[in-house]
């Protein structure tokens, strides 16, 4: 099992920052335990997307290189910029928690992350956590989470630019600039992404629905002296776009603040306070005339310690965070806030490894909420190992579930979860590879419930339960000039009031990545298929797309890549009524010296 040294987790765990593994070792990752571990060696499932692999697939939008992640799913409302739901093992889309640069993101009102605006060029890294984490991060990771990184800089200073051009009109371009030193470092980067997109609906006025983007980010950060680093990250996109409706254009910015503090006390004892704010907001236009504003802001603080008892490791933490809303609309309640402690416990036990957390919430908008999880590891041999865990999770209900006029309902409680879960991993020569069993038992979900079919109106309550079974299945290879990943996902996302499948969820996911190397050239796929998931009273038929993609070296500096979507023009919806992209071509220039 791969450990890392306290000082290099005290180090990585708390400031976000990533070492260089090289080949033999396994990727740094700090969202399982929010300490640094290589990936190898947590006990949750964890994928890890690289800024190498990002530029490898040749995609624009963050949605393109999710969509191959082991269990999870996407729903898309018809192309470029529209609203795309994560289901991530079965749960909600927004059972989810979404943290850029350690800070919490997401809508106040929805509950969920638009995360088909987030820019794709200021990403670094992302890291996705299947499962529940409630324990750690309290609401919202029942499903699991995600955390996507900035890019940092360090090093010589080095600019660095890319053109797609692409179906549709497309025009995207980013430029950015890095450096630094061991004492500070620094990234500023710019993007905007251009679109006149597809007709967005199938029953609607046959017209192209344009989507567009820019965004900026800057992250900075310096270490005064031998034991203190501080950084801030800034990253703000806004987006133009364009839909079918009685609203059809939707102009909207998101963008989180954050600062970090970090000190070593002491060779055993690490402190990071960090600070944060995140902004979600649109404005609504129907044919060109205001409609609707929905402005909300979320202010959050941690203070994280890290603590060395012997081989072991106990973390102990304080969150705070303040949900406020500005909206045309009238609100009863605009603003609430929520204050968390937690404790966790990584126990060293030669071949074993478990892990306890336990987490205290209080809300000011529905009272306290414990939650816990413990994880045990087993290693049979030095290339297999039994895993187990059970965790507890919940959701805080959203302000438009809540408070929302003629639909809101004040005194919801929250979504409650329990999840188990027990798989085998192993890491061999012919490959690495894991089977994961689990099931997670959802109560209290909030649905919209019809009370007046003269009028359509609805009104949000407390109904349902789900059970989601499955099991999920990685395997991954790399072989001389050769590599392979794949995943397997077999589910029964039951809803249990009925018996029915839960709405927009496949009970077979496949996803398939091959690429093959010629020197400077290399050239891959990806084969994505889900089963036929129900959605309202239609069922959505299986389907099945292939991506084909093209990267080459033009110069030490200079990179060309292309790629066809969609190559055989699968005919497919993700959403019922929603149009998916036909075939489509992209063709991209980069410069990034090395």
């Amino acid at each position: 099992m791969k450990q890392l040294s306290l000082p290099a987790v005290l180090l990585l765990g708390s400031s976000g920052v990533f070492a260089d593994t090289g080949t033999a070792l396994a990727p740094v990752v700090v969202t399982a335990t929010r300490t640094a571990q290589t990936a190898d060696a947590t006990l949750a499932p964890v994928t890890v997307i690289t800024r190498e692999e990002i530029e490898r697939s040749s995609a624009q939008m963050l949605p393109e290189v999710l969509r191959g992640v082991p269990g999870l799913t996407l729903s898309n409302t018809g192309g470029p910029g529209k609203e795309t739901s994560i289901f991530l093992r079965g749960t909600n889309s927004n059972h989810v928690l979404v943290l850029i640069d350690g800070i919490k993101v997401g809508s106040v009102t929805t509950g969920k992350v638009a995360i088909q605006d987030l820019p794709l060029s200021q990403v670094e890294r992302i890291e996705l956590v299947r499962g529940p984490r409630s324990s750690l991060y309290g609401s919202e990771a029942i499903g699991g989470v995600i955390q996507i990184f900035t890019r940092r800089g360090g090093g010589d200073l080095k600019p660095r630019a890319s053109l797609t051009l692409g179906s549709h009109d497309t025009l995207e371009g980013s430029l950015g600039l890095s450096g630094g030193s061991d004492a500070g470092w620094f990234n500023l980067g710019l993007g905007g992404l251009d679109t006149d997109g597809f007709d967005a609906r199938r029953d609607a006025e046959p017209d192209d629905d344009g989507y567009r983007n820019q965004s900026v980010s800057l992250r900075a950060g310096r270490t005064l002296g031998e034991r203190t680093e501080v950084e801030m990250n800034w990253l703000r996109t806004e987006a133009d776009v364009e839909y079918d409706g009685f609203y059809n254009e939707s102009e909207s910015e998101q963008q989180v603040l954050g600062a970090r503090l970090k000190t070593m006390l002491s060779e055993r004892w690490d402190s990071t306070l960090q600070l944060g704010r995140s902004w979600d907001e649109s404005d609504n236009f129907s044919d060109g005339v205001f409609m609707s504003r929905y402005d909300t802001r979320r202010d959050s603080a941690s203070w994280q310690n890290d603590i060395a008892v012997g081989d072991d490791l106990l973390t102990l933490g304080l969150d705070y965070q303040n949900d406020e809303l500005d909206s045309s609309e009238a609100y009863d309640t605009r603003e609430r806030d929520n204050r968390g402690a937690f404790g966790q416990y990584q126990f060293d036990l030669g071949a074993h490894e478990l892990i306890a957390a336990l987490r205290y919430d209080d809300n000011e908008q529905f009272g306290h909420q414990s939650t816990g999880s413990l994880g045990w590891g087993y290693d049979l041999d030095r290339s297999l190992r039994l895993v187990a865990s059970y965790g507890t999770a919940f959701r805080a209900p959203s302000f438009n579930e809540l408070y929302f006029p003629n639909y809101g309902t004040p005194d919801l409680p929250p979504e409650e979860s329990e999840n188990l879960e027990v798989g085998l991993q192993g890491r061999h020569a012919y490959g690495s590879w894991s089977l994961s069993l689990f099931q997670n038992d959802i109560d209290n979900l909030i649905s919209s419930v019809l009370v007046d079919p003269a009028t359509y109106s609805y009104r949000a309550a407390s109904i349902d339960s789900a059970r989601i079974r499955g099991l999920e299945a990685v395997y991954a290879v790399a072989y001389q000039s050769w590599s392979l990943s794949a995943n397997l996902l077999l589910s029964d996302p039951e809803d249990r009031d009925d018996g029915s499948q839960l709405r927009r969820r496949a009970r077979r996911v496949l996803n398939v990545d091959l690429d093959r190397r010629f020197g400077d050239l290399t050239v891959g796929g990806v084969f994505h298929a889900e089963s036929r998931r129900p959605d309202g009273s239609v069922t959505l038929a299986g389907y099945g797309t292939f991506d084909l993609r093209a990267n080459y070296r033009l110069a030490a500096d200079w990179t060309f890549g292309a790629r066809v979507a969609n190559l055989f023009d699968k005919d497919y919806e993700t959403a019922a009524g929603y149009n998916q992209d036909d075939r489509a071509y992209y063709v991209t220039l980069g410069y990034a010296p090395r």
